[in-house]
């Protein structure tokens, strides 16, 4: 066995609750040399749908993982007319800690600059836009049929103006180009040797063996639009290596989410064996109203159907709720009382509309109603987990680091003009986004999917904190200071993501327990508070109340002129919370948000390294103006948001459930 795999055995042993269990039952503790052979007789609490070598490193009270489910590489259409030659393979190569080059390359094509991850992922999906990837292909291979066509000398030759072109062509009109042949068959069957190649990387990317370092997900982003400018993207996440033979386009379902979800039905999980998937939405922030409206009628604002409901809920397991194109967890604008609501907002660039910020379009709005919409339709569609992703168009899963941030291309600057263009490379009021957190017990498909259908997950801005949240009704207050606070949080509660089990008759309000822990790594922040945020529906009316629960007492702040931190936080903040205002009439769900102590921005990382001192005027570089302005803040507080856990009364219906079995 090697050392690395030797170490790992050694601290699930000897740290998780293996160690009761097999001296309850009477068991000897396995040698390392019979940990394989310990780990293929554990019975997993989830379905075992791939062949494989069964993890040794297996945590019946689950672990976080952390990855990246949006990633873009030379296989979209929008990245690739940025410069980007990065492959699926090299992204998942990166991904697993590997230098990568990114453009702008020199003449003789090498990159100008390299990057890397300060710690590898746990799991990773490229999601490159099904639309136009046979397209792309066609006119990147040079024995291809239709490669000498206008179309594609054009996109070659000038690959930003085709970027336009080619979107206005297929949004305006729907119809591909003459060199896609009769039926489009031509730009299909390249689709299918692209679709092929992102199969391949995933597989050869997969760490099968028992070590079970890193995992991939086979997974597209389909990606809609109304006309307005309005987002209605979805990343589609796949189980297993079953998967449709072509992905599903904006191409063949139209705009209408619902009808991906047909589609999907169809070509996946009715007409696949094996096949199961979810979708997550992205980006509702830019929305326009569309994302959380009817998904059969997209940009009309009309509100879920009693038909789309279920398959919604189906569906839609999880939302991306922070990534590089902004925040999507609650609206920030005159009149809101939750000043966390300011974080990280960012204009749509894209927008015809002057995309006005609503709380149609984002994420807390949506849950509160969802809990409306339950009572009369008999199943809540926005009933969501949440995660973070990056959507970096570099083919870089992870790369959220704040200081050095090289950009992320797509909506902000295209990564083959920053050295052309001075100052930032990219624009100022985008991020580096966030990362997708699966509590799971191993690091395997099939137990992160579990994690990601049953919702137990959790969104970050880019640092790695540890949070967890459990709902119940018999925690006991000094459940923070007991070593098997998890164990008791899934013996005598639910985890984030679940729906709160039947109330007692005896019960009075439910109790919470929610605990975080500092990242470790030199790139993480000491922690500052955790808050409650709970919506809940009261006379028919949809409300909600932010209650900071523990921490928030320091005096920790970070000087901008040099970024270091003034005070030091906390490593660790818990506590058992009940909610002092529940009333067990009313269906409500319960979310954590946990803030880090303040840290620069990666704008402010950006002006000290290059030298701006708004003291010394000859330090000024054209492009960094802003650097001496207060339009951009230079400090944030890296946060991390957690699934919710709903509570029903007894004669509401229940949330839909998971098609993965729970432990």
């Amino acid at each position: 066995m090697n050392p690395i795999r030797l170490r790992r055995l050694f601290k699930t042993i000897v740290t998780g609750p293996a160690v009761f269990l097999c001296l309850a039952s009477g068991a000897a503790l396995a040698l390392p040399a019979e940990a394989e052979a310990v780990a293929a007789k554990i019975v997993r609490p989830f379905d075992i749908t791939e062949e494989r070598e069964p993890c040794t490193d297996y945590v019946p009270t689950k672990r976080p993982l952390f990855g990246d489910l949006h990633v873009h590489t030379a296989r979209s259409q929008d990245a690739s007319t940025q410069g980007n030659r990065i492959s699926p393979r090299e992204a998942y190569l990166f991904a697993r800690g590997e230098s990568l080059g990114i453009q702008p390359y020199t003449e003789d094509g090498r990159p100008m600059r390299r990057v890397q991850l300060a710690r590898p992922l746990d799991f990773a999906a490229i999601t490159d836009h099904a639309e136009q990837i046979g397209e792309v292909h066609i006119c990147n291979t040079p024995d291809s049929e239709g490669y000498g066509s206008l179309a594609c000398r054009m996109y070659r030759s000038f690959p930003r103006v085709s970027f336009f072109v080619f979107n206005g062509r297929y949004s305006m009109f729907g119809s591909r180009w003459g060199f896609c042949g009769e039926d489009a068959r031509l730009c299909y069957d390249a689709a299918g040797i692209v679709w092929k190649e992102h199969q391949t990387a995933a597989e050869e990317a997969y760490d099968r063996s028992a070590s079970c370092e890193f995992t991939s997900l086979v997974a597209y982003e389909w990606t809609g639009a109304v006309n307005t400018g309005g987002h209605l993207h979805r990343n589609v996440v796949f189980r297993n290596e079953n998967v449709p033979d072509l992905p599903i386009s904006v191409m063949e379902s139209g705009i209408d989410a619902i009808n991906l979800w047909r589609g999907l039905d169809e070509k996946c999980r009715d007409g696949k064996p094996g096949c199961e998937v979810i979708t997550i939405p992205h980006n509702s922030n830019w929305s326009s109203g569309s994302a959380f409206t009817s998904a059969e009628a997209a940009g009309s604002r009309e509100e879920i159907s009693a038909e789309e409901a279920p398959i919604r809920a189906r569906y839609d397991r999880l939302v991306e709720m922070i990534q590089h194109k902004g925040e999507s967890e609650c609206a920030f604008y005159p009149g809101v009382n939750d000043e966390g609501c300011g974080f990280e907002k960012a204009p749509n660039t894209f927008a015809t509309s002057g995309d006005p910020v609503e709380a149609v379009n984002f994420t807390r709005d949506a849950l509160k109603r969802g809990l409306a919409l339950d009572s009369s339709l008999g199943v809540n569609p926005f009933a969501f987990g949440q995660i973070g992703s990056t959507d970096t168009h570099l083919g870089t899963p992870g790369l959220v680091a704040e200081r050095g941030h090289p950009g992320h291309g797509g909506a902000g600057k295209p990564g083959n003009t920053v050295f052309d263009v001075p100052g930032l490379p990219d624009i100022a009021t985008l991020n580096p986004g966030g990362l997708a957190v699966v509590w799971a017990e191993e690091n395997s498909r099939d137990s992160i999917y579990a994690a990601m259908d049953q919702r137990e997950t959790y969104a970050t801005s880019g640092t790695r904190p540890e949070l967890r949240l459990f709902g119940g009704w018999d925690f006991e207050s000094s459940l923070c200071n007991d070593p098997e606070l998890a164990a008791k949080g899934y013996a005598l509660g639910v985890p984030m993501g679940s729906d709160l089990r039947t109330r007692p008759d005896d019960a009075g309000a439910p109790r919470f327990v929610v605990a975080a822990t500092r990242d470790p790594h030199p790139n993480g922040g000491d922690l500052d508070q955790i808050e409650i945020v709970k919506g809940w529906v009261e006379d028919g009316e949809t409300k909600e109340v932010v209650l900071k629960v523990v921490g928030g007492d320091s005096a920790a702040d970070v000087d901008p002129l040099t970024c270091e931190p003034t005070a030091p936080g906390s490593k660790r903040l818990c506590t058992v919370w009940s909610d002092p205002a529940f009333d067990a009439e009313q269906p409500a769900f319960y979310y954590a948000r946990l803030r880090e102590t303040p840290s620069c921005r990666w704008t402010q990382w950006a002006c000290i390294d290059t030298g701006i001192s708004c003291d010394e005027s000859s330090t000024m570089r054209e492009g960094y103006e802003y650097c001496c302005e207060d339009e951009i803040t230079k400090s944030i507080q890296e946060r991390a948001w957690s699934s919710p856990i709903w509570y029903r009364p007894e004669s509401s219906t229940a949330l839909a459930e998971p098609t993965t079995p729970a432990q």
